[in-house]
């Protein structure tokens, strides 16, 4: 805590003062103390209630607080789930869950049990490890006999194969995790069957159409974890002694936390109002009418969160100050739920526009337990391993989606209705302002879909200003992710990118109105990987009229876009219909019949039989079990009948079908206002005399360097000067732009024939060196 790290500091500095004036030094301590206390004390307490991410802190806390700033608002944030595990997953916490074990009915928790002191003796080790803190422990990691090594460790006669010749301290990292991993299991069998790393009590969240079980769950007495996570509350909240405290709920893993929180606050802290909003209620909650929800909380909003949470902390603060108790009708509310005259009722009655993106603020990551947060490696998937390991400031390109149509996604709600681009500029201020806050330079910027000029833009401005930064983020495969702009993406600092390929099927991608062919997938993810940066496909499979053979087909198509080496990471999910997407809101379109329940409380996933009568359920474990493979390089001579114990039909797709995709012709026409840049440096120049048939002229050599090349090309002196003058005037250094066209006509204000030039040999190695065309 601040205060109690502020008020220790101090302490030791007066210890070694002289003890001869012990009475002055008793005030001094006192008003010290009190200074401290009073330096913590907030307004607001914004809390992400267990669990999300381990690696890193999920950002909506951090967006609101930088928001607040703005506002002069005072805010106090904290992530309750990383501080749980730390408290859990300690010597202290596995002493005292190992003490209070009766029983253990299965053979594996009775090793677990048996082997208990080496878990305590080790735990504390390992967690700093895996915080980045002890790094020389993966040689002791995996020497072996170090951890003691449970049911989880049973996969590691394939580790060699699936992570090919990876790192000790990856190596170290996933042994670590597998350990964590054990540990976690008996936790499920023995403690509390609701535990998991990065959600807790999910079931009871989610498609919960009715309060009932959730509300009976949170009638019986805390369970062990609960008190862990509500003790951490009582400090958190005596330190800070919050107005309002805000609860950001992403997803339905942290649904019960938050309400487990709200109802120990209500009961030990009865004058803090308590509101909840983020992910999960802007999804599941829109058709709330259960009053029992505000047993718990006085406030649930919906959508953007700045605007909505001002106008809470002015009626709640600001009326108190003045005129004592809360009167909801006299107040201003944005899109908030609220419980008046027993009646749930949503008020909307402020005129209010929200706020812009430029006007939000950086994200403020301060008060959260940066330095504790643990990277683990689950699984041998490339991009999940981003997920997991490492620790990321997460920033958003542009609020919502520029494309906004595919039918399966929420369309209907704002965030991915109302599409707002920030300036470049703006977003590497606040990338440099995160960097000097966190003295991280990893970002993963946390679009729908990032929009491919405004990548450009942010790459560019990188690079301008020298920025030292790794990026990753979400997009699609659309065809505006050429070669070159993918080379300017990779100099800027982008390592992976994410993006839909659901179903690799051309008359699917236009149901479900994707706006890419398989094509264009596979020419836009060969550009990535041909740069350097990682690829990762969201595969999916069972969206409604889909056939059994364009599940085949489709799973043929993903074989050989990973044969080939353009892709390297994917995962495969079983469609799910939402209430506000396109299929949920109109399912006889889709040939789907939807299960119909009262809605009371949560309402986003919907049950449903499809028309055709396919049981999609069937195919999961073999495209999950072939797409492994075939992320590790191997298995793609298999019959694709091999990954299934029931008949399936062959493919329909051509074995070269994805070859024949890449070796279309590329278009060498270039749009007149296309950008002309150079990211390579400055060349060295030789002159020399070439001689034939009697006549000479004078020649220039130019010498490029760039990171592991040397190259040169050899013009006549007259265009190699006006080479090196163009490409100082061009470089992504300066100020000035070119466009194709401007490039043209200066070039022919001196010379004839640019067309001839610009496709000349030497152009293009310039070309295949940082000459881009964006």
């Amino acid at each position: 805590m601040a205060c109690l790290k502020f008020f220790v500091k101090i302490l030791k500095n007066q210890v070694q003062n002289t003890f001869s004036n012990s009475q002055k030094i008793v005030k001094t301590l006192i008003f010290n103390f009190t200074f401290a206390k009073t330096f913590l004390l907030k307004d607001l307490l914004l809390i992400t209630p267990p669990f999300t991410q381990l690696n890193t802190p999920y950002p909506a806390t951090a967006y609101i607080k930088g928001f607040l700033n703005t506002k002069g608002i005072s805010a106090f944030q904290m992530d309750l789930g990383i501080e749980v595990i730390l408290e859990l997953f300690s010597k202290k916490g596995l002493t005292e869950i190992f003490s209070s074990i009766t029983h253990h009915p299965s053979p594996n928790n009775q090793r677990i049990y048996s082997l208990k002191e080496d878990y305590i003796n080790t735990i504390n080790s390992v967690i700093a490890f895996l915080q980045g803190k002890n790094p020389s422990l993966a040689r002791q990691i995996c020497s072996g006999n170090f951890l003691p090594e449970a049911s989880r460790f049973s996969q590691l006669d394939d580790m060699e194969w699936a992570f090919g010749t990876m790192g000790m301290q990856d190596k170290a990292k996933h042994l670590a995790t597998l350990y964590l991993e054990d540990l976690s299991d008996f936790i499920v069998e023995c403690v509390d069957e609701n535990f998991g790393f990065s959600r807790y009590a999910e079931r009871l969240g989610r498609s919960a159409n009715s309060f009932d079980e959730l509300y009976n769950h949170l009638q019986s007495e805390p369970t062990y974890i609960d008190k862990i996570s509500l003790k951490i509350l009582k400090e958190r909240i005596e330190d800070v002694q919050p107005k309002l405290v805000c609860f950001s709920v992403p997803f339905p893993g942290n649904l019960y936390s938050a309400f487990r929180c709200a109802q120990f606050i209500k009961t030990h802290f009865p004058k803090i109002k308590i509101a909840m909003g983020g992910g999960f209620p802007n999804t599941e909650l829109r058709e709330l009418k259960d009053n029992r929800v505000f047993e718990f909380f006085d406030f649930i909003t919906l959508d953007d969160g700045e605007l909505p949470i001002e106008l809470l902390f002015n009626a709640v603060c600001h009326t108190e100050r003045s005129r004592g108790a809360l009167k909801e009708s006299n107040v201003d509310f944005k899109r908030t739920f609220i419980l008046q005259n027993k009646e749930v009722t949503y008020i909307n009655n402020s005129t209010r526009q929200d706020y812009r993106q430029s006007e939000v603020g950086t994200p403020d990551y301060s008060d959260l337990q940066l330095q504790n947060y643990i990277s683990v490696i689950e699984i041998a998937n490339p991009m999940h391993s981003l997920w997991s390991d490492g620790r990321w400031n997460k920033l958003t390109m542009a609020h919502g989606c520029y494309w906004g149509k595919c039918t399966f996604c929420d369309i209907s709600l704002d965030y991915i209705k109302l599409y707002e681009p920030i300036a470049a500029k703006i977003l590497v201020d606040r990338m440099e302002e995160l960097i000097a806050q966190t003295g991280e330079n990893g970002f993963h910027f946390v679009d729908e879909a990032a929009p491919p000029a405004l990548m450009r833009e942010v790459a560019l401005e990188i690079i301008k200003r020298r920025l030292v930064v790794s990026w990753w983020t979400n997009i699609r495969f659309e065809k505006s992710f050429t070669s070159d702009l993918c080379v300017l993406l990779k100099a800027s600092g982008c390592i992976a990118v994410s993006g839909g390929l659901e179903v690799a099927s051309d008359r699917l991608l236009e149901l479900i109105k994707k706006g890419v062919t398989v094509e264009q997938v596979a020419q836009v993810t060969r550009n990535f990987t041909e740069s350097g940066i990682m690829v990762h496909a969201y595969l999916m499979y069972g969206y409604p009229t889909q056939t059994v053979q364009e599940t085949v087909d489709s799973l043929e198509m993903v074989r050989q876009l990973f044969e080939l080496g353009i892709l390297q990471s994917g995962f495969w999910h079983q469609f799910a219909m939402t209430a506000h997407s396109p299929v949920g809101m109109f399912p006889e379109e889709f040939g789907v019949i939807p299960e119909q329940n009262e809605i009371t409380f949560a309402n986003n996933d919907i049950n449903f039989k499809d028309k055709t009568g396919i049981n999609h359920d069937k195919f999961s474990f073999g495209l999950k079990k072939s797409l492994f493979n075939y992320m590790h390089g191997i298995c793609f001579d298999y019959d694709l009948q091999d990954w299934f114990d029931f008949k399936i039909p062959n493919t329909k797709i051509p074995s070269d079908y994805i070859v024949s995709c890449l070796e279309k012709e590329t278009d060498f026409n270039i749009k007149p206002s296309a950008k002309i840049v150079w990211i390579g440096g400055k060349p060295t120049s030789e002159t020399f005399t070439k001689s034939k048939k009697g006549n000479s002229w004078e020649m220039t050599k130019l010498t490029f360097h760039d990171k592991t090349e040397t190259f040169d090309i050899s013009l006549e002196k007259d265009k190699a000067d006006w080479l090196v003058i163009t490409l100082e005037k061009i470089s992504v250094y300066g100020e000035s732009k070119s466009t194709f066209t401007q490039l043209k006509s200066d070039f022919e204000t001196h010379f004839e024939d640019f067309e001839l030039f610009w496709y000349s040999k030497s152009i293009a190695t310039l070309r295949g060196f940082g000459l881009l065309v964006l």
